[in-house]
């Protein structure tokens, strides 16, 4: 084997180790992963298993804390595409829930059918990072909701396996059904092993951000 195919190999291995535990949602076959996220929208839970290297299968509940509305589905995920370079990694997912939203509000407009499209991507190298997030929500006559998200990151070291990893990043999410529609979001993410954490806060819409994921 060449030098440079080495080194392309080398890369590919460090960019699986120092991305171990990143909040992806498609895990091994057969793995079990838990996501729980709170942003200035929502709060919400889910725990997915894997059927295979590329399809993954959960239950996801959700909290719409400002129009105080709950929303229980089914969600199925695929990675479409997976590209590895000499020293990055790239992903496209594609996903989708269909279940209930149920109106917790003094409104009561009871429960309706929802469902969801969206699209996950992502590309990192072991020191930097780049993602973009879509999701377009139908929840018949208790309305519908788009949401954008992009993040730019950077590791400012490398560790090895089982160490903790730490990262800068900055995310602007757009949501037009919100006044502010386009916010900014500084946070800090770390994870070791089968743990991560995100903490940040939004500086515009004056919101904490709190995220956790845990493989199993």
């Amino acid at each position: 084997m060449t030098l440079t195919a080495w080194r392309m190999w080398a890369g590919v291995l460090g960019i699986l180790l120092s991305a171990s535990a990143v909040a992806r949602p498609v895990s091994y076959t057969g793995g079990w992963t838990l996501i729980q996220t709170a942003n200035r929208a929502s709060t919400a839970g889910l725990l997915h298993y894997s059927l295979s290297h590329n399809v993954s299968v959960g239950v996801r509940h959700e909290w719409q804390r400002d129009d105080d509305v709950t929303l229980t589905v089914i969600q199925p995920t695929l990675l479409a595409k997976r590209w590895y370079g000499q020293n990055y990694q790239a992903n496209v997912y594609l996903t989708g829930g269909l279940g209930t939203a149920t109106d917790r509000s003094a409104a009561g407009l009871g429960s309706d059918t929802a469902s969801f499209v969206g699209v996950m991507t992502d590309w990192e190298t072991r020191t930097l990072f780049v993602s973009y997030e879509a999701r377009f929500l139908e929840q018949g006559k208790l309305g519908n909701h788009s949401m954008h998200a992009a993040r730019v990151g950077w590791a400012p070291y490398t560790g090895d396996t089982g160490e903790l990893h730490t990262w800068l990043m900055l995310e602007v999410d757009h949501r037009k059904h919100f006044d502010n529609k386009t916010t900014v979001t500084p946070l800090l993410r770390f994870f070791k092993g089968p743990a991560l954490f995100e903490a940040g806060y939004n500086v515009t819409d004056s919101a904490p951000m709190l995220n956790f994921t845990y493989r199993f």
